[in-house]
């Protein structure tokens, strides 16, 4: 299974784009969250990593939650997407997140995005909610989803392509039942900032070496200290093979 590590910033990061990835599925792109900047993190991502992420690649999108620093690149991604379908009738992308995300989405997007109260958000992405109790099948590859501790509803995934598994934690504070929940995966992309609204890294310090051995961490201060744990330090662009 690869990856693509789009950003590993947290929301202040003036280093960094934001914790983002594009998981490459067996039949399609599937962007994690849309940050900031998100036109100049995939060309980033796609010089480094030595694979082409972009718009024309990306046919469908998890959403973790509806912080600026995971939705902001939708504004941009859903016009150009919108642009294309007017010019060549591609389909929209596909857009999944939970039903809390779902329920607020447009009302996120549309100030920026009603053009005067004629568009809506189907003008820009296909919206799929993810099953509560089921995996979602999303581009060859099946998608579990479990709710954090955040500041606003905010899930993680479970994404498995029927060989290998990646989890990934979503914003959220720590929570061991979350960790249990993604221990199951192949590798697992984990947050840590500092509390409440997140993980501070030392309690994944203190998880199973096995565990830790597995893991990679992401939402990262731009003044995180890397002496400070022991677990991977992913980085922007970086291609993971797991």
């Amino acid at each position: 299974m690869e990856l693509v590590v789009l950003g590993t910033g947290d929301a202040f990061s003036a280093t960094r784009f934001g914790s983002s990835a594009v998981v490459l599925g067996p039949e399609g792109h599937v962007l994690i969250d849309a940050p900031d900047a998100i036109m100049r993190a995939l060309a980033h991502a796609s010089l480094r990593s030595g694979v082409e992420v972009s718009p024309s690649t990306i046919d469908d999108i998890l959403l973790t939650h509806l912080h600026g620093d995971h939705v902001n690149g939708l504004e941009a991604f859903g016009f150009l997407r919108w642009l294309e379908w007017r010019r060549t009738g591609r389909p929209l992308p596909r857009l999944h997140t939970t039903t809390h995300a779902a329920d607020r989405l447009w009302a996120r997007l549309a100030p920026a995005m009603d053009q005067g109260g004629t568009a809506n958000l189907s003008d820009y992405f296909e919206l799929r909610v993810l099953p509560k109790s089921a995996p979602a099948s999303i581009a060859g590859l099946s998608v579990r989803h479990r709710m954090g501790r955040h500041t606003v509803p905010c899930c993680g995934f479970l994404i498995s392509d029927g060989h290998r598994t990646l989890g990934w934690s979503g914003d959220t504070t720590w929570d061991p039942g979350h960790v249990e929940w993604l221990s199951e995966a192949d590798f697992v992309v984990h947050e840590t900032s500092p509390a409440p609204a997140h993980t501070p890294v030392e309690y994944l310090n203190a998880l199973p070496a096995d565990l830790r051995a597995r893991m990679g961490l992401v939402h990262m201060s731009d003044d995180f200290d890397p002496s400070s744990t022991g677990i991977r330090l992913l980085a922007d662009g970086e291609l993971i093979r797991f």
